[in-house]
């Protein structure tokens, strides 16, 4: 039989310790494969490009999150893989005490373990690559199933390997250490019973007299195991670390990534143009979710224009100030250089090129836009200054320095004043004022109407007479209720925030199971002591008292620390004037409380399970 087979059978022997560590390194790698492919798939990456879906600014929202969770991810599979190892070879002590008394050298018994550590690495990544490469197919069909299609692009082999590999590397370097330390111990001591790795048997610390019976047990096992404990309060200090950034920034986040899509399409809003005109607008407005796509359409017709006794009339049953007029058309607009001058000196600099790229240039009238868009400058003064405020992606993608140049429109020139974050086209338009495109255009007609309704009052009636009134003057307008294309847009970011921030909890479940092997590892140190107290009439719950004290402490001690660190990193990753209501924090505050929770009771397991033993089962050395 061969040295692999040996190794095989001593993993099958110990199946709940084999299947600790296969799990909580499988989690990890899931968790990595599903981020990356996902983020490929929704049209965002760490790379920090906008690929057809998702305009330029929510990229670089979505962009530092996802390479933040990764990072903490990839270190918090390296410390609970380092982890279970240590635990693993604690538990093997014995084992290798026996083998160096029998004369095996300390290569040999490196070598063993370390074939045993290299099949649970393997099998690890091996098992977490197909459940990350399954959650993303499933949240794919998911996605489709709900009207929200995402893009279908190839599976992306390389992105899996890579993952596999940096996992499997990290595993193996982090798991060397452990064996290498084990192996090294003499044999005398590795085969006494009162040794063990990173076991100090009395402890240095005096506990007060005054502490309750139990409470003193639990710390002097913790300062016992203080190689152990500090292992695992490290560990779950970075996974709580990874909850709090992707529960806390998700959450904050979603809301404040909703609220501009909401103020930028408009609430409440309903759209009141030639139908052409609305299917265009509305498949302009799907770009943010759907994907790009190619369009000619000729917004100029005649056709399309509104009349002014339309506009008259929804003007005086709605009153002016809830009447948007708009006249957008798709065209090609230009770069033009800027000068930069020298602070401490005379020199200037030019800024930019004469790029082109197609857009969606829409005339509004600056005081009357339903619109509220998040502004990085300002937005339009007044109808007569030729100024133009730019979508994100469009200023990102053709500008070097948008707010110091212009951008040519019909061979008429426009200061770039602001940057809206818009989904409209995703954020390739162009706002300037109504009457200058006009005056441009030789037109003085708009093509389109966006009417705010009263939220309060019945929202189907209020439609249907919009609809009377468009119908009775020309019967080629249709009326468009945009919240249904709001709700399609605020769900498609629902979902995906909802996807990054529960991934987290995948590594929490690896953790909980790493502290419940920490707690299998006390328990099985301290057998001697609970079997005596249970001798002289102890019950079993002080059993499951004591362990339950120490579980709190070791999590309470990372629960701390991670959700310091976890709130500083998000404060620094976190968007500019984000949304935070006080039913945010509370979501935060819960979900936080829930991982605490899950994870203290998931440690009380062995402990129940040890306590219902019979008491010469618990003495058993």
């Amino acid at each position: 039989m061969s040295e692999t087979s040996f190794s095989v059978n001593d993993l099958l022997r110990r199946r709940l310790q084999t299947a600790l560590v296969i799990t909580s390194l499988a989690l990890s790698v899931a968790s990595t494969v599903y981020l990356l492919l996902f983020s490929e798939r929704i049209g965002f990456s760490i790379s920090l490009v906008a690929e057809g879906k998702l305009t330029a600014g929510f990229s670089i929202v979505f962009s530092p999150f996802i390479l933040m969770l990764t990072i903490l991810i990839l270190i918090a599979g390296a410390v609970i893989g380092s982890f279970m190892v240590s635990m693993m070879m604690t538990q093997r002590i014995r084992d290798i005490g026996l083998m160096k008394a029998a004369g095996c050298p300390n290569d040999l018994v490196f070598g063993y373990f370390f074939t045993e550590v290299l099949i649970v690495v393997f099998v690890s990544c091996a098992v977490g690559v197909a459940i990350g490469s399954v959650a993303d197919l499933g949240s794919t069909t998911f996605l489709a199933s709900i009207g929200l299609p995402v893009s279908q692009v190839p599976f992306d082999l390389w992105t899996v390997v890579i993952v596999f590999f940096t996992f499997f590397v990290l595993g193996l370097v982090m798991g060397a250490k452990p064996i290498l330390d084990a192996s090294k111990v003499e044999p005398f001591k590795a085969v006494s019973p009162s040794f063990s790795i990173g076991l100090r048997k009395e402890s240095s610390s005096k506990i007060v007299s005054k502490s309750a019976f139990t409470s003193r047990i639990a710390v002097r096992s913790l300062v016992r195991h203080r190689s152990a404990t500090i292992k695992i309060v490290v560990c779950l200090s970075v996974v709580f670390t990874l909850v709090t950034v992707g529960v806390a920034g998700g959450l904050i986040a979603d809301q404040t990534t909703k609220g501009w899509v909401e103020k930028a399409v408009g609430r409440d809003a309903v759209l009141v143009a030639h139908h052409d005109v609305c299917d265009q607008y509305k498949l302009l407005l799907g770009e943010f979710f759907a994907g790009g796509s190619e369009s000619s359409f000729n917004f100029t017709d005649e056709r399309y224009f509104i009349s002014d006794t339309l506009l008259n009339e929804l003007g005086s049953l709605f009153g002016n100030n809830s009447i948007d007029a708009r006249l957008a058309l798709k065209t090609t607009v230009r770069e033009i250089q800027g000068i930069s001058f020298g602070g401490d000196t005379n020199q200037t600099q030019t800024i930019g090129d004469n790029r082109k790229e197609e857009c969606l240039v829409v005339g509004v009238e600056p005081g009357r836009t339903l619109s509220d868009w998040s502004l990085k400058g300002r937005f339009l003064a007044n109808d007569g200054v030729w100024e133009t405020v730019v979508g994100d992606t469009l200023g990102g993608e053709m500008f070097s320095e948008p707010l110091v140049q212009r951008m040519r429109v019909f061979e008429t020139n426009f200061d770039v004043v602001g940057i809206c974050i818009d989904p409209i086209n995703n954020g390739r338009v162009a706002y300037v004022p109504l009457k200058i495109l006009e005056n441009i255009m030789h037109s003085t007609k708009p093509n389109l109407i966006l009417i705010k309704i009263d939220a309060q009052g019945n929202r189907t009636e209020s439609v249907d007479q919009i609809r009377a009134v468009v119908n009775a003057q020309n019967s080629e307008f249709s009326v468009v209720d945009l919240q249904v294309v709001l709700n399609e847009s605020l769900g498609f970011l629902g979902y995906i925030w909802s996807s990054v921030m529960l991934l987290p909890f995948l590594t929490l479940a690896a953790a909980a199971l790493c502290l419940v092997g920490y707690v299998i590892l006390t328990m099985e140190e301290q057998r001697q002591e609970f079997g005596i107290l249970r001798a002289v009439g102890a019950r079993p719950n002080v059993v499951i008292d004591v362990v339950s004290r120490q579980s709190l402490i070791v999590l309470l001690s990372s629960y701390g620390l991670g959700v310091s660190f976890g709130t500083i990193i998000t404060l620094l990753i976190l968007v500019q004037n984000p949304v935070v209501t006080v039913y945010t924090v509370l979501q935060i505050a819960g979900w936080l409380a829930v991982a605490f929770a899950v994870t203290f009771v998931c440690s009380l397991y062995p402990a129940i399970r040890f306590a219902r033993k019979p008491l010469m089962e618990i003495m058993r050395p």
